[in-house]
């Protein structure tokens, strides 16, 4: 169950999120719950939008930065990002397999497997990264715009993963079982 409500702009439509939370309701055809949470601060919710747009107009696929999102939610336990992103992953293109694999920072394809890793390795390190981490990402042939993009994706995706815990937002997104490391 939530830790706070979530709002429905049908029932409070003079909500000062309710631009924002249509924005939202046009690109999904409904107002995923994480938003509704969210839209309780207009300033944040904004905030969160706004990085969703400009980073899904970067210069990364939509379907790398879904395999991205599902291994930092997977680290950092996040139920609902883990739900939500496999299902966009899938949406872009991704299937069922590879979005399992890269849960645990996996995949087939070199350049996304680096990609993974220098995701969790700024997780895990707390974006203490290494020159190494550095050098692997750009010996798979990422730019440095794509290396801050990643950043950017990491960033995002803590601050929805620690929204989410915190909130405890329910699902709306088909559920998705965590992987256990072999």
């Amino acid at each position: 169950m939530s830790r706070i409500s979530l709002i429905d702009i049908q029932q409070n439509p003079q909500h000062a999120s309710q631009p924002t939370l249509a924005e939202i309701t046009g690109a999904f055809g409904g107002a995923p719950n994480m938003f509704r949470a969210v839209a309780h601060s207009p300033a944040t919710l904004r905030s969160l939008w706004g990085s969703f747009a400009a980073l899904g107009q970067g210069s990364l696929p939509a379907k790398l930065t879904e395999q991205l999102a599902v291994a930092v939610a997977q680290r950092n336990g996040c139920e609902y990002c883990l739900a939500a992103h496999t299902a966009l992953g899938r949406k872009a293109g991704a299937t069922a397999a590879e979005m399992s694999h890269a849960q645990l920072g996996g995949s087939d394809d070199p350049a996304t497997a680096a990609a993974l890793a220098f995701a969790l390795a700024v997780v895990d390190k707390r974006g203490r990264v290494g020159d190494e981490d550095i050098a692997a990402l750009k010996a798979a042939g990422f730019s440095d715009e794509q290396l801050v993009e990643l950043l950017g994706h990491v960033a995002l995706n803590l601050f929805t993963n620690y929204v989410n815990n915190a909130l405890n937002t329910p699902l709306d997104f088909p559920a998705v079982a965590f992987q256990r490391a072999a």
